[in-house]
């Protein structure tokens, strides 16, 4: 007669839970664009009017990275897809109305209130972008409010980002995950 023992995992027989094997989420795009953004935006706000030459390449930079983000987005990697994280308003009023009761469903891309940050943010430097690029033309050189409004996005783009890095923090504790490390290795653990 067989031994029971051998038919169990050894994780289990020493008193060991085994973890979930992790799979890949975020493709190797996703990560770089992320990362990429978050360096060229902070180097951006770091040498604006004091290394003009180079805010302006990074401006360039950060125009091409959003214009390969948003084309990645159509034909990409199913969670790098617009279509796997754009969510209806309500979706996501309800899932932030869960996030507050610390009871919002995990998702395993990008949350209802993660893709709309994601979209907030595109648009938002997009705008950045584009005044930025105005300010290099004659036809706007020196008009104030495009400047003033290149400001005002630069400064709720900053906000945003806060809010984003509160959204991250929130729920990598809510469903203790790491989704920082996760945007660093593209893996996280299955739903």
């Amino acid at each position: 007669m067989g031994s029971v023992e051998h038919s169990v995992p050894d994780a289990l027989q020493s008193g060991r839970v085994a973890r979930p094997a992790l799979v890949k989420v975020w493709d190797p795009f996703v990560r770089f664009f992320h990362w990429a953004l978050v360096g060229f935006f902070a180097f951006s706000f770091l040498t604006g009017d004091e290394w003009k030459d180079a805010h302006i390449v990074s401006g360039y930079v950060i125009a091409a990275l959003i214009t390969f983000r948003v084309v990645w987005s159509l034909i990409g990697s199913e969670h790098a897809r617009f279509s796997s994280f754009v969510f209806s308003p309500l979706t996501v009023l309800r899932f932030l109305r869960d996030t507050a009761a610390m009871r919002a469903k995990r998702y395993l891309g990008h949350n209802p209130a993660g893709g709309a940050m994601v979209i907030a943010l595109l648009l938002m430097i997009s705008g950045i972008v584009t005044t930025g690029y105005m300010m290099t033309t004659d036809a706007y050189w020196g008009i104030e409010w495009v400047e003033d409004t290149h400001k005002v996005l630069v400064y709720s783009t900053i906000g945003l980002i806060g809010l984003h890095i509160a959204g991250v923090v929130l729920a990598s504790l809510e469903h203790s995950e790491n989704l920082v490390l996760a945007m660093i290795t593209g893996k996280k653990r299955p739903k």
